[in-house]
């Protein structure tokens, strides 16, 4: 159901509130460079510092500025399951496509614990569901014989592979055949994991060069193979910068720089050092961004 290039979108802030013109801006600027669906408050969106009203309006935001043109995917995992079911139906109420539900972070459940969660996720609420697997984040990995269990449940139609293991999402692809659609989570191994089977990417990089991402997932699947490389090998250096610190501070920084927002997080989360923002910068100025 979702697939091509969806971007993990950056949530701006003005004075430390959602800057709401901007965040419409962002919107438009992804769906004129041919982004296939949108990702708010996600990962990359610093949910995790958003309140409950900020985090549904962001959402709301988002759905009326797309206004149906591409799927948007909302951000409404937690490591409650109650909180994340109450966040999906408030999601699903508000107009989303689907739900993006990352695995429960800090609590370590068991593999039986993941299977349980998501499946009372999915029986609860009647939305197309992606899982989100980034143990990098969360401290517990999903394995794919998980995703193999959680794959035959209708609601449960693909999932973010971020675990940056292509063996892995191989693992995830051979088991779960058709029964779901497997997107990379990470901007460096889009074109690997296409190539075994994948569908696209929910993508950092595409916040700031979406038609490029965009352009590299449409060549693969229309089978321009030579273009497609082309383009996995020449985003090799942006998408390494934007994980010179933990994301989103690089892309939230490029986005700045790009005039497409404030330079503005929320704690724990600190600007970019100084010398990681002169090397950012200059790889900036080497794809003509700035």
């Amino acid at each position: 159901m979702f697939k091509g290039s969806i971007v993990a979108l950056i949530t701006p802030f003005k004075n430390g509130a959602v800057d709401e013109e901007k965040l419409r801006q962002l919107v438009e600027f992804q769906i004129e460079n041919g982004t296939d669906g949108i990702v708010p408050c996600g990962t990359t969106g610093e949910a995790s510092t958003l309140d409950y009203d900020e985090h549904m309006n962001v959402i709301n935001i988002v759905i009326q500025q797309t206004n149906k043109r591409v799927p948007v995917i909302a951000g409404t995992g937690s490591n409650s399951t109650s909180e994340a079911i109450e966040l999906s139906q408030k999601a699903k109420n508000l107009g989303a496509d689907g739900v993006l539900l990352v695995t429960p972070y800090y609590n370590k459940p068991s593999q039986e614990g993941l299977y349980l969660h998501f499946k009372a996720i999915a029986d609860s609420v009647a939305i197309p569901q992606v899982l989100y697997n980034v143990p990098g984040r969360t401290g517990v990995n999903m394995l794919p014989q998980t995703v193999a269990r959680l794959a035959d449940h209708s609601a449960i139609v693909a999932i973010k592979e971020a675990t940056g293991s292509l063996q892995q999402a191989s693992e995830v692809l051979d088991l779960c055949g058709d029964k779901l659609n497997v997107i990379s989570g990470d901007d460096y191994i889009t074109f690997p994991i296409m190539a075994c089977g994948g569908k696209g990417v929910i993508s950092v990089v595409a916040n700031i060069m979406p038609r490029e991402v965009a352009t590299l997932v449409d060549a693969f699947f229309n089978g321009d193979m030579e273009e497609a490389r082309r383009l996995h090998l020449y985003l090799l250096n942006i998408s390494s910068a934007m994980f010179i610190e933990s994301n989103p501070v690089p892309v939230k920084a490029a986005a700045a720089l790009m005039g497409k927002c404030r330079n503005e997080l929320r704690l724990p989360l600190a600007p970019l050092s100084d010398a990681n923002h002169a090397v950012l910068s200059l790889v900036m100025k080497s794809y003509g961004l700035i």
